[in-house]
């Protein structure tokens, strides 16, 4: 099995921690709070990590780390830091081409990934920020095994 990341936009803290959580990840819609969800077997380290240093250019060791909102037996929220979804909005194809590539060539445990799929991820990343900024949302993470 596999743990999987549910990321959601949330005004608050206080918000993103009533996530419905009695619900699995192929119930959960993404308009729980209003705001279109994303789901993805990416962990939000490594999501923060690939835009951060791919689009940013920001060493791996200075990626701030994720805030925890709560911690349950049976899950986790977390919050990512605005940094990693504000600098998406700004960036036109050729720079998502460019993280997607760079990205593709760090190895994780699966070994490298196809830059294509990286690409496709950036942009679901990029329609994901923008619809946090219209909502004038937070980006937060529903991790749960």
């Amino acid at each position: 099995m596999g743990v999987t990341y549910k990321y959601f936009g949330a005004p608050d803290g206080a918000t993103a921690a009533r996530v419905p959580i009695s619900m699995r990840p192929e119930q959960l819609g993404g308009d729980e709070l209003g705001m279109g969800g994303l789901f993805t077997k990416i962990k939000p380290e490594t999501v923060a990590a690939m835009v951060l240093t791919g689009i940013e250019g920001i060493p791996l060791h200075k990626v701030p780390p994720l805030e925890l909102v709560v911690l349950h037996p049976d899950y986790a929220v977390v919050k990512l830091p605005m940094t990693v979804v504000d600098p998406l909005r700004g960036v036109g194809e050729e720079s998502v081409g460019a993280a997607a590539f760079i990205w593709s060539t760090v190895p994780d445990r699966g070994g490298p990934r196809d830059a294509f799929n990286v690409y496709q991820l950036l942009h679901e990343w990029q329609d994901f920020s923008h619809r946090l900024h219209e909502a004038g949302h937070q980006p937060y993470c529903l991790v749960w095994p």
